[in-house]
This record gives structure tokens, sequence and C-alpha cells, in this order.
């Protein structure tokens, strides 16, 4: 009888673990400084409650991000296609995939809602990072106060959703129970994130000094307005020039391949696939227009 050969198949929550530790190696190797956001490091430091995830989020220096992209890729790790409208959908980081592994390497090289430049925003980040034990291995993370920085600001961005608005009261307690504002503040004003971070930040100064709060950026207006895809591509349409609007007009009804495959990496790109995305795309515009019309009131009030 011939031996069977047995594969072992990583759980997602396995390979969370081990995707840390291969880009704590890759990122020493070539000597960038790397540190690691959300993820199993924030429920180690009591940041959240204790979840699952699916990603592998690391944070580099802009000038770092391609050396880290290209350290990985000899790794058999890709890019993963996404959406080229980045009017639209401004980037802010890299998602990797690799057919043998169940997670993907999300590489950050700015964060919404930080307005100050990106490469400023890492050092005040990098000089406030940790050491953590994950996977066997030492990893750099945020401090506390910049953990709760962070993930005010990724919750910030849909606090419509309830599960975003749960956590917001969670770090807001563990704010004040650990008197992290002081830092918080210090931070929120070095990478510009002051008015990101204005509704976050109000309660818990309530009974402290007025602060002059600063206008959001364009972008932050736009991501908190947008609560729809189709929010966000028309408002994109309606800010640009006139010269740019027949083609972006175009491409959001025809879009490109990687805007499908951004979405599913294995979606099915024969025609007959790609017309039925299109069907169920505009299917799913037509049931979002009610919001869409929501958000737009929205803008103009």
């Amino acid at each position: 009888m011939a031996d069977t050969a047995v594969q072992t198949q990583l759980s997602i929550s396995e390979g969370v673990l081990l995707g840390h530790a291969l880009v704590v190696r890759v990122a020493e190797n070539l000597g960038i400084r790397a540190f690691f956001i959300k993820g199993p490091a924030c429920v180690i430091q009591g940041l959240r409650a204790p979840k699952s995830s699916n990603d592998v989020d690391v944070f580099v220096a802009p000038s770092d991000l391609e050396h880290i992209l290209q350290g990985l890729r000899e790794r058999g790790w890709r890019a993963r296609p996404a959406d080229p409208d980045s009017r639209t959908f401004p980037q802010h980081s890299v998602t990797l995939h690799h057919p043998e592994w169940p997670c993907c390497i999300d590489v950050h090289f700015r964060f919404p809602g930080m307005e100050r430049p990106a490469t400023d925003c890492f050092e005040v980040m990098w000089a406030r990072t940790e050491d953590l034990k994950l996977a066997g291995q030492k990893v750099r993370v945020p401090s506390k106060a910049l953990g709760i920085l962070i993930l005010a600001l990724h919750a910030l961005r849909s606090a419509h959703l309830p599960a975003c608005r749960q956590e917001l009261e969670f770090l807001s307690e563990l704010t004040k129970q650990q008197s992290h504002l002081s830092a918080i503040l210090d931070m929120t004003t070095a990478t510009g994130s002051l008015a990101a971070m204005r509704p976050f930040l109000e309660n818990l100064l309530s009974k402290g000094p007025a602060l002059e709060w600063p206008q959001p950026s364009v972008e932050w207006r736009n991501r908190l307005m947008s609560k729809e895809p189709g929010s966000a591509r028309l408002l994109a349409i309606v800010q640009a020039r006139w010269p740019d609007k027949p083609k972006m007009l175009s491409r959001a009804v025809f879009p490109r391949p990687e805007v499908f495959l951004s979405g599913n990496i294995y979606a099915d790109m024969s025609l007959r696939g790609q017309l039925l995305q299109h069907r169920a795309r505009w299917g799913r515009f037509l049931k979002s227009i009610p919001q869409v019309m929501r958000d737009f009131r929205s803008l103009g009030g």
C-alpha cells in the first residue's frame, strides 16, 4: 500500500500567530522597524475583549513599505488585488495573501485620521511602542495609550455600527480607569488626529479646559459620511474637477477586474462571470440607495 501524504492545515488563529513571527523575522533580517496593531496583542494587553483575528496587521514607515513587501514576496506572499480608484478609497495599507496560509497580512504605512505626514506619525508612534511575547517571539506593539488611540480611530470610522460603539465605550472606560488621557492627548496632537478623535475625547474632557478643535480633513469627512461604497464613489465624483468626472463615472459604471478580485481573489473572471458580478453589484447598489440618500442628506446638513 502506497504511503499517503498528510497535509497539515493551519487554523486561522494559528496562522495569525505564526504570521506575526514570520513578519518579525523578515523585518529583522531587513533592518526594518515594524510594530503590530490590533490583533491578538490587543487582547493580551486588555484593550479588547477576547476575539479571533483573521489577519496580521503590521505598521512600517512609508520609506520601508516596498522593502518589507519585497521581503514577503520572496517568501511567496503576493499583494491582493485592490480597487485602483485611490481618489475614492485612499490607500493606507497593502494586503498580502499566500495560497498556503489561512490568513492575510495587512502592511500599514499610514493610519486614517492621523493628518500629519505619515513619516512623522510613524516616528511618534514608534517612540511609544514596547515589547510583548507572542507566539514564542518578542514582538513590538503599541503602548496601551497608543493602542487605545489606534483602536479608537479605527472604530470611529464606523461609529454607526453597534460593535464599534461598544468598542468606543469600552476604550473610554479603560482610558478613565487607567489614566491614559494625558498620553493619548499628547499623541493625538502630535499625529494631527485631534479632529478625528473629537467624538471620543469630548466626554473625557468634559471637566477639563476647553480645546480648540481643528476641522477634519476632506478624506476623514468622506469616510464618515460614506456608509455605503456607492456613497463614496458618488461623493468622489461630485468633489472631482469637471475634466475628471466623465472618466470617474465610467470607472464606477464599468469597473476594472481588480474591483471584483478585491472582494474575492477567486472570482470568476470569464465573460459570463463578470456579467454576473456586474448584475450582483448593481443589485447591491439599488438596495443601498436609501442609505446613499441619507448619506448625502447628512452632507448637506
